[in-house]
């Protein structure tokens, strides 16, 4: 073999990227569903092995009561936007509401706008929606817009299915499976139990991630969901949730979620200056979300600096399109974790960081709700070579 230049081995490690990337694109029908599946596993393996301690059950049953709640949580969520999208319907049926709409959001773009507004598009006294050329756009668009959100429907439905069956069985044979997935680096004992950390602090990194900022979103949700309430906005609650869904998303998540109750209010209200004051409200709670609660909760698991970030939003959406933006932090955060684990690797770790890690200071977890991997009830460690039960299943 010939000696490797530094241009050659940076030349491999590029192409050896880019082949990782393809081969993550061509595989997003399996890779998506099984990460995705891994991410759930990590959330609810704390809560399954609670539950079977608590109540003494099988641990096959106590998977399939987690499982069933989430699918419960989320068809509670689904049942809140169908019953939106049916109000939206019911009330897009009656004409007059149509028309009594139509005329509010003409006095507010009236009021707003630098130039006349256009007496074809926008009459100022319709009698008939007929009318409005606007509305005959929409009419035009509607039937695309729906056949293109009833197939993306179904696609969602037997991903989520799909998703579901895997978290199932990799929850309930998550022991194994991790033993396994140790054993792969080799025969040797210690490396085994390192590999073993290795993948245990990762899943404590992902989880800690996960279900702090699903209490914050929460949160979140209800304090802007009162505020879209006092305010008037006639989906309030649909608004609050799907900021709760889409602040998931760093940076980009809360200005999408901005969009709909900003027209919603300026649509709905008589007055245009009262959605400005909505934005105001809205990104006080957000800066205050960001700059203050999430630090304090998540502390230093999630301390990745904005550079980072940003790359990752920009990375993962080109390997797998908007699913790549709600799995990019749980993603980077187990590969922080992975990287500060393996000495050779750290300096990776601490460029990812926005502060500096000390060598003998492992990353801390602050108000973890469940029990970290490994840890006992006194907070002693296992043996050499060994993991706890519970540590293996939460996996």
């Amino acid at each position: 073999m010939f000696p490797l230049t530094t241009a050659g081995r940076i030349g491999i490690s590029i192409g050896l990227l880019l082949a990782g990337v393809i081969a993550l694109r061509l595989a997003e029908a399996v890779v998506v569903p099984l990460l995705v599946a891994l991410l759930l596993a990590t959330v609810l393996g704390p809560a399954a092995a609670w539950l079977q301690e608590k109540t003494k059950i099988q641990w096959s049953a106590a998977c399939v009561v987690v499982i069933l709640t989430l699918v419960l949580f989320n068809l509670l969520i689904f049942f809140v936007f169908s019953g939106s999208v049916l109000r939206v319907v019911t009330r897009m049926s009656d004409e007059a509401k149509i028309i009594d709409t139509y005329k509010k959001l003409r006095n507010n773009l009236e009021k707003v706008s630098p130039v006349p507004l256009d007496e074809e598009s926008f009459p100022r006294n319709p009698v008939a929606i007929r009318e409005i050329q606007v509305f005959q756009y929409l009419n035009t668009w509607a039937p695309s817009i729906l056949r293109e959100i009833s197939m993306y429907s179904a696609n969602w439905a037997w991903q989520v299915i799909l998703i579901l069956f895997t978290t199932f069985f990799v929850l309930l044979e998550g022991k194994m499976l991790a033993r396994r997935f140790a054993a792969i680096f080799g025969p040797s004992p210690e490396v085994q139990a390192k590999a073993t950390e290795v993948l245990l602090e990762m899943a404590m990194q992902v989880r800690t991630y996960l279900v702090w900022r699903t209490i914050v979103n929460l949160g979140l949700a209800v304090v802007m969901g009162v505020i879209f309430q006092m305010f008037g906005l006639s989906q309030a609650w649909t608004w609050a949730i799907l900021l709760a869904i889409l602040n998931y998303i760093p940076y980009f998540g809360p200005v999408l979620a901005a969009v709909p109750p900003f027209l919603d209010a300026f649509i709905s209200t008589e007055h245009p200056a009262v959605p400005i004051v909505i934005m105001i409200l809205y990104w006080v709670v957000i800066l205050v979300e960001g700059w203050l609660i999430v630090p304090l909760l998540m502390g230093r698991n999630m301390d990745l600096n904005a550079t980072t970030v940003m790359l990752a939003c920009l990375f993962w959406p080109l390997v797998w399109g908007p699913t790549g933006l709600f799995l990019a932090m749980p993603i980077m955060a187990g590969i922080k974790a992975v990287l500060h684990h393996v000495p050779g690797w750290r300096v990776w770790a601490d460029l990812m960081s926005s502060t500096d890690f000390k060598d003998d200071e492992p990353p801390t977890s602050p108000l973890l709700p469940f029990p970290g991997p490994g840890d006992s009830a006194n907070g002693t460690p296992p043996a050499h070579g060994q993991s706890s039960e519970t540590g293996i299943r939460e996996v």
